[in-house]
C-alpha cells in the first residue's frame, strides 16, 4: 500500500511539473509575439502616429509671417528626375519601412489624417469649400487610380493597394515658399507654405500631359515627414536626415516659375516662352533673393563715402611719397678707418 501511494505521489509530481513547464512556454511565446508587434507596426503598410509631444513641437516650429515688414512669395518646380531631388522619388514602391513622399501623402489622405485642397489655377484657397475627399469615387476616377469597393452596410469605402498608388507618375512637385524679414531676430528666414504633386500621364491621343493634383499645406505634413528618414547620398547610405530636414535645409533644387505679383502672372506669361529670357529672369530673381538682405539696411550717404575715399587716397599717396624720398636719398660713403692702435709699430734707429 505504501508503495502504491509512493508511485501515485511521483506521478502527481511529474504531472504538476509538466503543467508548469507548459504554462512557462506559453508565457514565453506570448512575450515573443508581444515583442514582434512593434516591428510589425513599422512595416511599409503602417503610418506614423503623432504623439502629443510631436503635435506640440509642430506648433512651436510654426513660423509667423503675418507681421513681417518685407516678404516675397516664390513658386518653384522641383523635377524629381534631377539628381538632387531623387530622394523624393525613390523607392517608387515601398520597401520595408521606406517609402517615397507621395506614397506617404496618399496613405495619410486615405486615412483622413491630413487634408488636401483643390488646385485652382493661379490661387490657393485652404478652406472646407475646396477640400478634396479621396474616398470619393469621382476623385479616384479623375486621377485614374485603381481601387476596390468595400461595403459595410449602407457605407461604401474604397481601398487602394500599394501597387496601385500612382507614385511612379508623380515626377515633379510645386513648392510654394515665402522669403521674409523676421523682425524678432533681424534675420532673413524662409518658410515653406505648401506643396503640390504633379502627375504625368498619357492623354487620349498618346500625348503626355502634366496634371497638378492638389495643394497640401506644409504645416500639416511636417510632423509626419519629420519621422521619415531618407537617404540623400549614394556614397554614404546612412539615413541621417528626414524628409523634413530635406526641405528645411533646402537640399532640393527647384527652378522659379512664378513670384507674387499684382497680376498673378507666371514668368512664362511675363517674359514669353523664350528659354533664354526665362533663364535670365530666373537668375535675376535668384540674385535679388541672395542679396536682398543687404538692401534692407540703411546705406551710407554717397557724399560721405566720397569724402572718406578721398581721405584714404590722400593718406596712401603721402605714404608713397615718403617712402619714395627715403629710397632716393643719397647714401653717405663710409670713411676709411684709421689703423688700429693695437697694430705693431716699426721702430727706426737713428745713427750718428
Amino acid at each position: 500500500m505504501k508503495r502504491v501511494c509512493y508511485i501515485v505521489a511521483i506521478v502527481c509530481t511529474l504531472l504538476c511539473t509538466m503543467t508548469f513547464l507548459q504554462e512557462t512556454v506559453a508565457q514565453e511565446n506570448t512575450r515573443t509575439r508581444t515583442r514582434v508587434r512593434p516591428s510589425e507596426a513599422q512595416s511599409s503598410s503602417a503610418l506614423p502616429e503623432l504623439s502629443i509631444r510631436a503635435k506640440s513641437m509642430n506648433e512651436d516650429q510654426t513660423q509667423q509671417v503675418d507681421n513681417a515688414p518685407w516678404l516675397r512669395e516664390i513658386y518653384r518646380r522641383v523635377n524629381l528626375k534631377e539628381e538632387e531631388n531623387t530622394p523624393l522619388y525613390y523607392p517608387v514602391e515601398p520597401t520595408g519601412d521606406r517609402m517615397n513622399l507621395f506614397t506617404l501623402i496618399f496613405k495619410l489622405m486615405l486615412d483622413n489624417k491630413i487634408a488636401v485642397y483643390e488646385y485652382l489655377d493661379g490661387r490657393e484657397v485652404f478652406t472646407d469649400q475646396y477640400k478634396m475627399n479621396f474616398q470619393d469615387k469621382e476623385t479616384l476616377d479623375r486621377f485614374r487610380i485603381l481601387y476596390t469597393e468595400k461595403k459595410s452596410g449602407a457605407v461604401t469605402k474604397y481601398a487602394v493597394e500599394e501597387s496601385d498608388i500612382p507614385s511612379a507618375d508623380v515626377l515633379s512637385y510645386l513648392v510654394k515658399e515665402v522669403w521674409y524679414f523676421n523682425p524678432k531676430n533681424s534675420t532673413i528666414d524662409i518658410k515653406l507654405l505648401a506643396i503640390c504633386p504633379i502627375q504625368v500621364r498619357e492623354g487620349d491621343y498618346g500625348d503626355m500631359s502634366s496634371v497638378p493634383m492638389f495643394w497640401l499645406p506644409y504645416e500639416d505634413i511636417r510632423p509626419y515627414i519629420s519621422q521619415k528618414p531618407v537617404m540623400t547620398s549614394n556614397i554614404n547610405n546612412a539615413m541621417t536626415y528626414t524628409l523634413d530636414d530635406y526641405f528645411r535645409k533646402r537640399m532640393f533644387k527647384g527652378e522659379i516659375i512664378k513670384t507674387g505679383n499684382l497680376l498673378n502672372h507666371t514668368l512664362a506669361q511675363q517674359f514669353g516662352e523664350d528659354p533664354e529670357a526665362l533663364k535670365h529672369a530666373q537668375d535675376s530673381i535668384e540674385s535679388q533673393l541672395k542679396f536682398f538682405e543687404q538692401e534692407l539696411w540703411v546705406k551710407k550717404d554717397t557724399t560721405q563715402v566720397t569724402k572718406e575715399q578721398k581721405k584714404a587716397e590722400k593718406k596712401s599717396s603721402s605714404r608713397a611719397l615718403t617712402t619714395q624720398k627715403k629710397e632716393q636719398a643719397p647714401k653717405v660713403k663710409a670713411s676709411k678707418s684709421s689703423p688700429s692702435s693695437s697694430a705693431p709699430v716699426r721702430s727706426v734707429r737713428r745713427t750718428k
